[in-house]
């Protein structure tokens, strides 16, 4: 898995954790943690389907 995927996947857990204990506390601003979450999780699938494009560009080429 590229590096870029997997500090986007350490961001999605992270984010998945603020957004928790934030609704849990009572605060809205979880919010903000569930987008941040959403964007995290493209960037990641952008990068591993990027990856695996390239190794099938590179085998066909």
């Amino acid at each position: 898995m590229p590096r870029l995927a997997l500090y986007a996947l350490a961001v999605c857990v992270l984010a998945l954790a603020a957004a928790v204990v934030s609704f849990a506390q009572g605060s809205w601003l979880g919010i903000v943690w569930v987008l941040l979450l959403g964007v995290a999780s493209n960037i990641a699938w952008y990068y591993v389907r990027k990856a695996k494009n390239d190794v099938a560009a590179a085998g066909n080429g």
